[in-house]
C-alpha cells in the first residue's frame, strides 16, 4: 500500500454562486482547510446521516450565506477527485452553481465564524490567495464549462506551491450554443 493510498477520503460540496454583474461569491476562510485563502461556499457531506451532495449543497448555503434555495436553483456542474491534496487527504468535490442569480442583499451577513464573504469579479479570483489545484485546474474548468458539466481527476503529490500535480479531464460537456451563464 502506497503512502497516498492510506489517506482519509472526504466528501465535499463547492458551490458558486453569482451576482447580477456575474461577481462569484466567495469566503475569505479563517479556519481549516486552507485558512487565509478564498473559496466558493461548501463544506463536507455528513456522510453519517446518508446526506446525499445536493442538499449538502443546500444546508451548506443555507448555514454559510443564510440563502433559502429550492432544489431546481442548484445544478451539478463538475465533480473533482483529488488523490493525496497536501499530502493529507483523498477528496471527491461536487461542484454546483446556482442557476439564477443572487442579488447581494439577499445574503443578511458578510462575516461569520469561517471567514468573511466577498463578491470577488470572475476575472480576479485566480489573482487571488487560493489554492494552487483551483487556480490552475478548477477555477479554469469552472469558468469554460458553466452551464455545462465537467470531471477531474488530480493526481497531487507533494505538499505546496512546489507539489508536482498532474491530472485527467475525464468528461468536457460544455454548455449548448457556447458558454453558459445564469439566468438574470
Amino acid at each position: 500500500m502506497t503512502a497516498s493510498a492510506a489517506l482519509p477520503y472526504k466528501v465535499a460540496v463547492l458551490c458558486y454562486l453569482r451576482d447580477p454583474q456575474g461577481r462569484l461569491l466567495l469566503l475569505h476562510r479563517r479556519n481549516a482547510p486552507n485558512p487565509g485563502m478564498y473559496s466558493p461556499i461548501g463544506g463536507k457531506l455528513e456522510m453519517a446521516t446518508g446526506e446525499g451532495p445536493h442538499d449538502c449543497a443546500l444546508r451548506e448555503i443555507r448555514e454559510e450565506v443564510e440563502l433559502v434555495l429550492e432544489p431546481e436553483e442548484i445544478r451539478l456542474c463538475g465533480l473533482v477527485s483529488e488523490r493525496g491534496y497536501e499530502g493529507q487527504s483523498h477528496w471527491l468535490i461536487f461542484l454546483f452553481e446556482v442557476v439564477r442569480v443572487v442579488r447581494p442583499e439577499e445574503i443578511p451577513r458578510m462575516e461569520f465564524e469561517e471567514g468573511t464573504l466577498e463578491w470577488v469579479p470572475a476575472e480576479k479570483v485566480a489573482e487571488l490567495p487560493i489554492p494552487r489545484t483551483d487556480r490552475e485546474i478548477m477555477w479554469p474548468a469552472i469558468e469554460s464549462h458553466r452551464g455545462g458539466f465537467f470531471m477531474v481527476h488530480i493526481d497531487c503529490h507533494g505538499v505546496g506551491e512546489t507539489a508536482e500535480h498532474r491530472w485527467h479531464l475525464h468528461e468536457s460537456v460544455p454548455a449548448e450554443g457556447g458558454e453558459g451563464s445564469a439566468e438574470a
